[in-house]
């Protein structure tokens, strides 16, 4: 089953964008901004009080994002098994996998992988 995760917010400094959600939402957790080489991008999770994660992106991943003015990136979703999930979203028309599974340092080395729908950009999380 596909259960939500957080939302990823491209910007260019993870430090103001804290900042600014900082000033507007109750912020229960915030994580350290971290960079990830396997993913290119300097990363950090906040999690607010009503229990939504935003998880901050900022460098290569998504510069060219940015330059068309696209702040909204993706919606993750855990999953039990990966695999088992890319391969029912590529039976489906119109779905790309951009980023096959690799670890992600945020989420504790856990296995993500990125894939364009005609929903847009969803992020898998397998479950550790």
């Amino acid at each position: 089953m596909l259960e939500f995760h957080h939302i990823g917010i491209a910007c260019e400094d993870i430090k103001k964008q804290k900042n600014f959600i900082k000033n507007f939402f109750n912020v229960k957790y915030e994580s350290e901004t971290v960079f990830d080489k396997n993913q290119n991008a300097s990363l950090a999770l906040l999690t607010l009080e009503d229990g939504l994660n935003i998880e901050l992106i900022s460098g290569d991943a998504v510069k060219n994002i940015l330059k068309k003015g696209v702040k909204y990136y993706h919606i993750c979703y855990a999953v039990s098994d990966i695999n088992e999930y890319i391969n029912k979203f590529k039976k489906q028309k119109d779905v790309i996998v951009i980023s096959d599974p690799k670890p992600a340092i945020l989420f504790d080395n856990s296995l993500v992988a990125f894939l364009y729908t005609p929903m847009g950009v969803i992020e898998l999380l397998e479950k550790k």
